[in-house]
């Protein structure tokens, strides 16, 4: 079969759709996969190994982007989200079998719509997203070989701190709490890092300001996967639910996350695609309490057996 599997939004939105490229491909290793993705994760998609052939989103020409579907003669496309502008995309490819979840008036433009409500968050997003293959291939097993991307590499002793803002979540702590967290490790064996995504400058500028022990500013410049590759060697990953978390999770990297304290925004939906055992979530409200900080704190302390 030759399959497209489209997500064309931001990285964690991708990152959590990877398992649905996986299982697919490890269970039916003759599927030729195509992933169809927006410009920030063209180049990360084209190092994966479980996916076959990657188209861009462009998103300023579409008519390239249906030109380059056609090309391909898909057998069916599978879609993790919608909106209309993908609908009449697909529609017009005349590709036959168009998978896509029942929701919004996008879906008009699907044959094969799956009922999901994911407003309930009765499972992770990425669970949901797996969910859609049953409807292409409906004795499929919804599992994967994990970590979900596997750089092969030694762990180091490496405390990371991204204190960017992202993702759907506005649970997070504040910068100087950033600061506070990465000092109460300072004088334990284990190298400090903040990291930044492209739009903190800010926030990076406040702490390099703030700093007074020995941390390193990891350089945001470089590549989506030579990051995921540097990340995946860290010991803990210190984030809000953000995209980077979620590439933590692919790489069965141990998180510490902050998630929105709503039901849309938990944990219990934008969880990490790695094993629970790795996993360490908190809800926080924007005007969290000393002694929600002081639980993260010892949390820290506890994974790394730091008094």
């Amino acid at each position: 079969m030759n399959l497209l599997i489209t997500r064309h939004d931001k990285i964690g939105d991708f990152i959590v759709t990877l398992p649905l490229f996986k299982a697919i491909k490890e269970q039916y290793p003759k599927t030729k996969l195509t992933a169809l993705v927006s410009r920030v994760n063209f180049e990360f998609a084209k190092n994966i190994n479980f996916i076959d052939d990657v188209i861009l989103y462009d998103k300023d020409n579409l008519e390239n982007t249906l030109k380059e579907i056609k090309s391909r003669k898909f057998d069916a496309s599978i879609s993790a989200y919608i909106d209309i502008n993908l609908g009449k995309l697909l529609f017009k490819s005349r590709i036959k079998k168009r998978v896509a979840p029942a929701t919004k008036i996008a879906q008009l433009f699907f044959n094969k719509r799956v009922k999901q409500k994911r407003s309930r968050v009765e499972k992770t997003e990425w669970q949901y997203n797996l969910d859609l293959a049953k409807k292409i291939f409906p004795d499929i097993k919804l599992d994967f070989t994990k970590p979900l991307l596997d750089f092969e590499v030694n762990k180091e002793k490496r405390v990371m701190f991204h204190a960017g803002f992202g993702g759907s979540s506005d649970g997070n702590l504040s910068l100087d709490d950033y600061i506070n967290l990465a000092r109460s490790i300072k004088d334990s064996s284990y190298e400090i890092v903040f990291s930044f995504g492209p739009d903190d400058e800010k926030s990076k500028e406040y702490i390099k300001q703030k700093l007074d022990f020995e941390a390193t500013i990891f350089d945001s410049k470089v590549s989506l996967w030579e990051f995921a590759k540097y990340l995946s060697t860290s010991l803990v990953f210190v984030s809000t639910s953000t995209g980077p978390m979620h590439l933590a999770g692919a790489t069965n990297t141990t998180t510490l996350s902050f998630f929105g304290n709503t039901l849309f925004a938990s944990s219990k939906r934008w969880a990490t695609i790695s094993d629970e055992k790795f996993q360490n979530n908190f809800m926080l409200d924007s005007n969290y309490s000393k002694d929600e900080y002081k639980r993260i704190e010892n949390r820290l302390k506890e994974i790394l057996d730091v008094k």
